[in-house]
């Protein structure tokens, strides 16, 4: 049982203002894993005060010396490493092989990309007689999701780390383990007091106080379009930057050619990975109305494979991360069958003999229509809509007809005309041929998936404020 009752505030473990604690449960087994205190306004009060005091010096420090700090903190990720993936698989149900080789791994994917990115970084350049200088933009807060915890945590920390930044962090109180663990990592490593802060509590608590804060100059937020609303109203008066990593719906335009088969195969496999857990995930299938047929019976076969389990039991698929998901992922299905589509695969209800566990049979429709609430919202669980085009721009059409523009999907054997379409969607990120992610490539949407862009240099550019020094370079 794991109790963390402490926040992480100016380099020690403090006790909250005012003190409460909630639970932490176990997804897989329903049982209690652990309980944390939540915080309060005081708490984020102490928090920003310390990242504002420790701004002073961490702002004016050089690359080389932020360089050397994220190399220690690698240092101290990898030593950490197991300890990291057992409580993501914990706190949020990921299959131990996905905590291993995706969950975790990203942590370090991100920081040792800041790091290289850092060190070729140029934060002056001269244009005529003018100097134009990038200077961190001061105290930023964090609040990050439970479906790719340390994914979410890193590619703000260490972007925000690079740059000269100082950070309060709010992680999800639904999955917190691998946020406290990540707090000793830093603390382990030496980051000057104030630099990074952890302060846990709710969304309406502690992520209001923190993105209405005065103090605080940026928020940087991941989670849903709804609560993505509400922290960019939260910072209005301030006038703060808000950075957005939000809702997806992403389309997946599957090609009629010898390597339809594969590609759908690929396809439902993408949205089953994390348990349909990812904002990214290529939830709607396009494919050829003629072929519909095909694609039902591939679910049939690929959903085979993803039959949920316990992190520890082998499974391609764990539970979903909560109580309250799983019943929103079951009135979502049931909205599907209502409205018409064909279950291919899967369906409403636990899958048969688990009593035990918020797990949701991974499902299939086929026969939908974009119009349908199983194609317009965001599940986010392991289910996929498979709808069927006339042709390439009825599927783009469809494609972009949607709220969302976080990422979008092109496969086929010809890559030149994947290529064309992927230039004809609209949204942040299209990966060609199921391509692999990449910790240089920008992340993040367009429409109502968010604003700025994370992973790689182009994440240095939100924690940056733009200085021009006129007169810098001229001449006597």
């Amino acid at each position: 049982m794991r109790q963390y009752d402490k926040f992480y505030i100016n380099g020690e473990w403090v006790d909250p203002a005012q003190p409460k604690s909630l639970d932490v449960i176990n997804p897989s087994t329903e049982e209690v894993a652990g309980a944390i205190s939540l915080g309060s306004e005081a708490d984020v009060d102490k928090a920003v005060a310390a990242a504002k005091e420790a701004f002073k010096t961490w702002g004016q420090t050089t690359p080389e010396e932020r360089a050397k700090v994220i190399e220690r903190v690698i240092e101290e990720y990898k030593k950490r490493y197991d300890d990291l993936a057992a409580a993501v698989s914990e706190e949020m149900g990921a299959p131990e092989f996905l905590a291993q080789k995706a969950q975790a791994a990203m942590g370090v994917a991100h920081l040792s990309t800041a790091l290289e990115v850092l060190k070729n970084y140029e934060f002056e350049e001269d244009k005529g007689t003018t100097r134009i200088v990038k200077e961190p933009i001061g105290v930023c807060a964090m609040i990050t999701p439970w479906n790719w915890p340390l994914n979410q945590i890193t590619c703000k920390v260490a972007p925000a780390l690079a740059t000269g930044c100082t950070m309060v962090l709010k992680p999800s109180e639904v999955a917190p383990f691998s946020a406290y663990i990540f707090a000793e990592i830093m603390d382990a490593a030496g980051v000057p007091k104030g630099v990074f802060n952890l302060v846990n509590g709710d969304g309406p608590t502690v992520g209001t106080a923190m993105s209405s804060h005065p103090d605080v100059d940026m928020v940087s937020f991941t989670g849903s379009t709804r609560a993505g609303i509400e922290v960019a109203k939260n910072a209005a008066p301030t006038v703060k930057r808000v950075q957005q990593e939000l809702g997806g719906k992403s389309p997946n335009i599957i090609l009629d050619d010898d390597m339809f088969s594969k590609n759908v195969a690929a396809g439902i496999g993408a949205v089953m990975q994390n348990t349909g857990q990812s904002c990214n995930a290529p939830t709607r299938m396009f494919v050829p109305k003629a072929r519909m047929g095909e694609v039902e019976e591939i679910a049939k076969q690929v959903t085979e494979k993803f039959q949920p389990g316990a992190p520890d039991s082998g499974a391609k698929m764990g539970p979903v991360v909560s109580e309250t998901q799983f019943g929103k992922i079951q009135d979502l299905i049931k909205k599907g069958i209502e409205e018409g589509a064909t279950v291919a695969a899967g369906g409403d209800g636990k899958p048969e003999g688990m009593d035990k566990g918020y797990f949701v049979k991974p499902t299939v429709f086929t026969n939908a229509s974009n119009d349908m609430t199983i194609a317009r919202e965001e599940i986010f669980g392991p289910v996929l809509t498979v709808i069927g085009y006339d042709d390439v721009d009825h599927a783009v059409e469809m494609g972009n007809d949607t709220p969302y523009g976080l990422a979008g999907y092109v496969a086929g054997a010809d890559h030149e005309q994947a290529m064309k379409i992927a230039s004809r969607l609209r949204a942040g990120q299209i990966a060609v041929n199921n391509a692999a992610p990449d910790p240089n490539a920008p992340f993040g949407g367009y429409k109502q998936s968010g604003n700025g862009r994370e992973w790689g240099e182009h994440a240095f550019a939100d924690f940056l404020e733009v200085k021009a020094v006129m007169g810098a370079t001229a001449k006597s």
